[in-house]
């Protein structure tokens, strides 16, 4: 692996930079205040439009679409060059949407990209990539343990010219903004397939007669912005032609989803850490405590030291399986992709519990963004699967290793 940055890379990267100093950064607390002053948790403040205007001038657009993602006026990046691209939005809680890079939309523009049909793309994909509307993917349930989407029960069945839907979902990030209009829903048309032909994904769009948002769920207190929302669908009834790709292939297309979405949701993780980091730093270096600065502490300097080194090893990590994936495919680098996915979040927490710690009090209060930063990305601790399930499938490839097929479990 060549870990020098391609120079579209270090082209984009530093436009990227010059673009977070000089717009994003000074408009966080003007999102935070537009946000507030709305009354309304899930609403869009105008500053983004703003923002999103400047990154689609500079270039800065759709920039998580890989190659092949040109046609669609995309730069086309390989992962390994949208890696440290994704990391500096990781910095910031309102930048990857500003440059159209945000979760779930990602996810579901490269579905609509692979599997959707020209109807599909012109009526959903288009409107996503221009960044006029917002998207939610739904597959987790409360009722079943969702780690295993085996268990999904939500029914899609076919009925003349049309799809019925019915079942429970939570956790559906996005689905309570105004913006969201259509969502991505996976559930079962065929129970007595084979285990993974059970499955389908459809499109339903947000305003659909039966489908009705429960309630909004909040993570350790926090409401964010694009919200988590408990789903009920009763007799939703969609066109057949809101089917994607066809019926059984809905885990195939989850899989193709979840492999990308991973890279950028682990260098996201280190970027938070980076700043995280930062103000750790500038927190020890300007308290003093006992008639010495804290960053003087030999304790302090190791959480410092130490945060260091774990960001550079989970960088170099994602980094590997970002060029895995580029080089072998998805398919191949499975066993990196599930390292990323546990080593990441887990490595952020650490830097930003010990900023919180740094920073005393105020380090959980509002007044600094680390509580929230802590709040946010423990739950990638179990979006996109749990770190259990990733580490089963580590462990079952490792012991295939020196194991006969047969003496492994599954």
């Amino acid at each position: 692996m060549d870990f020098e940055f391609s120079d579209r890379c270090k082209e984009l990267r530093e436009r990227l930079l010059a673009f977070m100093e000089e717009y994003v950064y000074p408009a966080e607390l003007v999102y935070d205040e537009q946000l507030a002053a709305s009354g309304d948790p899930h609403s869009h403040p105008p500053v983004m439009e703003e923002l999103k205007t400047r990154a689609l001038e500079l270039g800065l657009w759709n920039l998580f679409l890989p190659h092949g993602g040109e046609k669609w006026g995309a730069p086309g990046l390989t992962n390994v060059d949208y890696a440290p691209l994704a990391e500096i939005m990781g910095r910031s809680h309102i930048a990857s949407e500003a440059c159209n890079c945000s979760a779930p939309d990602t996810g579901n523009m490269e579905v609509l990209t692979l599997f959707g049909s020209p109807e599909q793309q012109d009526r959903w994909l288009a409107p996503l990539l221009d960044g006029e509307i917002r998207s939610a993917f739904a597959m987790t349930e409360p009722a079943v343990a969702s780690s295993d989407a085996t268990n999904i029960e939500l029914r899609i069945e076919r009925d003349g010219d049309e799809y019925v839907l019915n079942g429970r979902k939570w956790w559906i990030s996005g689905a309570m903004r105004e913006r969201c209009r259509i969502m991505i829903v996976m559930g079962k048309t065929d129970p007595s397939a084979a285990p993974f032909q059970q499955q389908s994904m459809i499109l339903v769009p947000r305003d659909t007669p039966g489908l009705q948002i429960v309630r909004n769920l909040p993570v350790f207190g926090y409401i964010d912005q694009e919200g988590h929302a408990e789903l009920v669908f009763e007799d939703v009834r969609v066109p057949a032609s809101n089917l994607i790709s066809e019926e059984g292939h809905g885990f195939l297309i989850a899989q193709a989803r979840l492999g990308p979405g991973r890279i950028h949701h682990c260098m996201r993780c280190i970027g938070a850490a980076e700043r995280a980091l930062e103000l750790m730093c500038a927190r020890a270096a300007s308290r003093t405590t006992f008639g010495q600065p804290v960053a003087d502490r030999a304790n302090v300097q190791d959480w410092i030291a130490e945060s260091r080194i774990e960001i550079d090893m989970a960088r170099l990590l994602t980094l590997r399986a970002a060029w895995l994936m580029d080089t072998v495919g998805n398919k191949a680098a499975r066993t990196e992709i599930a390292s990323i996915k546990v080593a990441a979040p887990n490595v952020a927490l650490k830097v930003i519990d010990r900023a919180i710690q740094v920073h005393g009090g105020g380090g959980v209060s509002d007044d600094f963004p680390l509580a929230w930063m802590y709040a946010h990305l423990r739950t990638l601790r179990l979006a996109d699967g749990p770190d259990e399930v990733h580490k089963r499938s580590i462990a079952r490839m490792e012991l295939r290793r020196v194991a006969t097929p047969a003496a492994v479990p599954g």
